[in-house]
């Protein structure tokens, strides 16, 4: 479940804050808000691991084909579209797109190893 963002505060006697707001929160309000924003985080952190466990159980598969079928590891051509895939995809979610390329080149990097390994093959070594 996600946690709802933070909203205004409206008891009497107090200004009502937002995020980004120039008014200053209470300590209990910011407490209260750092909180909410947490849980969040907390939630895109769990969903983010069971989502690449899903990818690394399907280019579990993609290795095991490869290696029956005696390919190599690494595609370069597939590696470079899903990186300028990736970038584009960043940038249309207002994420950077240096960062998006330098964690699908973590993932690919780990991807290789392990259809290195399925095929017997030293890491990095020519199929």
């Amino acid at each position: 479940m996600v946690a709802a963002p933070f909203s205004p505060t409206s008891a009497p006697g107090k200004a009502a804050t937002l995020p980004g707001s120039t008014l200053i929160p209470t300590e209990d309000e910011a407490r209260a808000a750092l909180e909410a924003h947490r849980q969040s985080i907390d939630n895109i952190d769990a969903a983010l691991i069971h989502m690449l466990a899903e990818r690394f159980r399907q280019t579990q598969a993609v290795g095991e084909l490869k290696a029956r079928a005696r390919m190599p590891a690494a595609d370069p051509q597939r590696e470079a579209r899903q990186i300028a895939r990736l970038r584009e995809l960043a940038h249309a979610a207002r994420l950077d797109p240096d960062f998006a390329e330098k964690f699908l080149a973590f993932i690919i990097r780990e991807v290789i190893r392990h259809h290195d390994s399925i095929a017997g093959r030293t890491p990095g070594a020519s199929a």
